[in-house]
């Protein structure tokens, strides 16, 4: 019995994905690929947070959200959800600025009258003309984004126009479109701070982020797996007629389904891989898979259609490894946190903890604010850097946090 059930389950999950969710496919490649060339053309100029371009493609993904039929989830009755963040640098200059940008983030809704909600993500934002310390390009150009992450604005928007119409309605599903997520994950990191929601509603969260070049091999890599038993179960009976798939466990790494985890909601991230062109100019639509982006759509469908017969999922912590870009700049010592990058009082607010990390292990938690490492007063984002930048792997040093109003002093052992 126990074999032909999950036969059963097999087909109607497969089903579920490919069959309920019919769509004219030529239609929707079409769609996607006009969504992925506008939001990865020379006009928008890399799309970067804070910038009027970053505005036109937040109006763009807006309109969309708006034909699809989404209720708008933003401030004001709109679909747009304001904030400001740090000003920390021109990149062209290196001049440092007090000043705060605003960005924005494009919420919309399906409202089925369920108990949770289920959150489907992308950030739109990019690197603009480069210059910054994330671009890997010594001039300055326009830094399209194509793949990083048009590609993951389309999936979420193909995804939108399926279950606006589906009958899968044992949740509702919040669709976003993130900014700042090169700056440090700002507006997954603002709109959990601010949420339209109770986050006891949130069921789940599905991240797509550089989804743009399935190969040959339409083979996807599958991250964060291990924030929820469910995902494990769940993707033993997905159907991979289409796509294959290779799978993380750490709910920590460089895209904003971080943020839900470290809110304790299950979220998972779809990642075609890294190339050449990641954070280069050269990031353009004509090298997006088009096709494969419907494919990824349509499997994560097949996921949400499985998961619908289920109540909340449950959350698990993960051994969170530094499942970061090895472009990214190191230091030879970590305390082992995350960041709040939008915090603007004195000192370091920390957002996450790391298991089985330095701060994990000195006791130091996720709220307190670090004021200095060593000899070192902390005062910002950047005073905290030099700190670390000063300690040796092996090393010793007191750490002072504010917890609440009450300093602490921890011994950390880096």
């Amino acid at each position: 019995m126990i074999v032909i059930r999950h036969i059963f389950l097999s087909v109607f999950f497969s089903l579920s994905a490919f069959g309920l969710f019919s769509q004219d496919n030529a239609e929707s490649i079409k769609q996607i690929r006009k969504d992925v060339e506008y939001l990865a053309s020379d006009n928008l100029k890399g799309r970067e947070a804070g910038t009027k371009e970053e505005r036109k493609a937040a109006a763009y993904i807006a309109k969309r959200f708006e034909k699809i039929g989404l209720t708008p989830l933003g401030d004001d009755g709109d679909y747009l959800q304001e904030f400001s963040f740090p000003k920390v640098r021109d990149p062209h200059t290196g001049v440092e600025s007090e000043e705060r940008s605003e960005g924005v983030n494009v919420v919309g809704y399906i409202d089925n009258s369920a108990q949770y909600n289920v959150i489907i993500g992308a950030h739109f934002d990019h690197l603009g003309m480069g210059g910054g310390p994330n671009s890997l390009h010594t001039e300055k150009a326009v830094h399209n984004g194509a793949d990083d992450n048009a590609s993951g604005v389309a999936a979420m928007l193909y995804m939108a126009e399926v279950l606006k119409s589906s009958k899968f309605k044992r949740n509702n599903y919040i669709f976003i479109a993130f900014t700042g997520e090169e700056k440090g994950l700002y507006g997954s990191n603002y709109f959990l701070k601010h949420p339209p929601f109770y986050l006891t509603t949130m069921n789940y969260m599905i991240n797509f982020d550089m989804v743009g070049r399935l190969d040959s091999n339409n083979k996807v890599v599958i991250n964060a797996v291990g924030t929820s038993p469910i995902w494990k179960t769940t993707l033993q009976r997905a159907d991979t007629s289409k796509l294959r798939f290779t799978t993380s466990e750490s709910g920590v790494g460089p895209s904003d389904h971080t943020s839900f985890y470290l809110k304790d909601i299950p979220a998972i991230h779809f990642f075609t891989g890294a190339h050449e062109d990641y954070h280069r100019p050269s990031d353009d639509a004509d090298k997006v898979n088009m096709e494969g982006i419907a494919i990824i759509s349509d499997f994560a469908l097949g996921l949400v259609a499985d998961l619908n017969a289920k109540l909340k999922l449950a959350f698990t912590r993960t051994k969170d490894e530094d499942n970061t870009s090895s472009t990214r700049p190191r230091y030879k010592v970590s305390l082992g946190v995350v960041p709040d990058y939008l915090y603007d009082g004195e000192g370091m607010r920390i957002d996450g903890i790391k298991q089985d990390r330095p701060a994990s292990n000195a006791g130091i938690r996720a709220g307190d604010v670090v004021i200095s490492i060593g000899d070192v007063k902390v005062t910002n984002m950047k005073t905290y850097m030099d700190a670390l930048k000063s300690l040796e792997e092996g090393q010793k040093a007191v750490v002072t946090i504010k917890r609440g109003e009450k300093p602490l002093d921890f011994d950390v052992q880096f």
